[in-house]
């Protein structure tokens, strides 16, 4: 696989149109079952079959992008295990619940959500451009969050209320799986907000599809007079693609800050030498690692998980080996909690 360093730039493409319509042309030719998903893989039937009853709970959509990165004939390839659903999905274990961060309880507004001071969260689509098995939000009723300018507006009057709002956070789903014109139209109202002076974007799309960074998205972040930050979301280095370095770069050329946050997962990142090659391969493209998140105990994605004191002597052990900006904090989200838990 190529990798670029720090130094290598790249050119963007000249025409808009022509990149909006690439990077939706993605998303239409995403892989949707799990027979398929296993086809092309070259993996076996019975896993197939397995994944069939999984993919029953939570649909499976893989960007062929990121399908390109997963090594074929490989059922325990760390990406592909993100993505592939599991026949054990669909068993209740206890204390693994539909609603694992209190996203309910948190509900300012239809589509809002306000957990910590002086930020609110704007779930901005319940569409996302790839399905992760370890979702926290697999379960959220999307089809309460706006979907309209009007609902927008509705939203952005709840956030315009509270002065002591500074931050609005554009979360879902994916934010960036809007179109360029109504992400800008987005932006703009929530710039209207005189006591708002930050916006992050918590995203996976320059991961997985990483088109969708258009020119169009650049001038958007750049021109408001809001700080852009982004979090991009990757949680093994492969993830890390030539042309996802390409896109970051041009995050970054832009001006705008670039954090990433990863969960922890069993059978993905598990191990020291992944994390600190994660921590690496982020540093080399431009992003900060930011956090590290024990995993969320939402209902089908028990097999994921890490004991917390696995994950602090794993940490532990990268404070060893890196400098300390490359060590993620090792972070735990707890509902009704008024910041997250740093575990280590």
């Amino acid at each position: 696989m190529a990798i670029l360093t720090s130094n290598d730039r790249s050119v963007r493409p000249a025409s808009k149109p022509a990149q909006e319509d690439s990077w939706q042309a993605e998303i239409r030719q995403a892989v949707r079952t799990s027979s398929e998903l296993c086809r092309r893989l070259g993996l076996s039937e019975s896993l197939a079959c397995d994944a069939a009853v999984g993919a029953a709970q939570f649909p499976v959509f893989v960007p062929p992008g990121y399908l390109a990165r997963i090594e074929p004939n490989s059922p325990h390839d760390p990406l592909l295990r993100q993505v592939l659903p599991l026949g054990g999905e669909g068993k209740a274990v206890d204390g693994f619940t539909a609603d694992p961060v209190g996203d309910e309880l948190a509900a300012l507004h239809p589509g809002v959500l306000q957990k910590y001071q002086g930020r609110a969260l704007l779930i901005a689509t319940g569409s996302c451009a790839v399905h992760c098995r370890y979702c926290f939000r697999r379960h959220y009723p999307y089809e309460e969050v706006p979907h309209s300018e009007a609902a927008w507006d509705s939203a952005l009057t709840a956030i315009a209320e509270d002065p002591s709002i500074t931050e609005v956070i554009l979360s879902g789903g994916d934010p960036l799986m809007l179109v360029d014109s109504r992400l800008a139209m987005l932006v703009g109202k929530i710039a209207d907000l005189p006591h708002v002076t930050r916006l992050r974007i918590h995203t996976r799309l320059p991961i997985v599809v990483p088109l969708r960074v258009t020119d169009e998205l650049l001038q958007t972040l750049t021109d408001t007079r809001l700080t852009s930050v982004i979090v991009v979301h990757t949680n093994h280095a492969r993830e890390l693609a030539h042309d996802v370095a390409v896109a970051l770069s041009n995050l970054r050329d832009a001006g705008i800050t670039l954090l990433n946050q990863a969960v922890l997962l069993r059978g993905v990142n598990d191990s020291v030498d992944a994390q600190r090659e994660l921590s690496e391969r982020l540093v080399a493209v431009g992003v900060l690692p930011y956090y590290l998140h024990q995993l969320d105990r939402v209902a089908g994605a028990a097999h994921f998980e890490v004991p917390i004191a696995e994950g602090k002597q794993l940490v532990g052990e990268l404070r060893r080996q890196l400098p300390g900006y490359m060590v993620p904090r090792y972070v735990q989200e707890i509902a009704g909690e008024t910041n997250k838990t740093v575990l280590a």
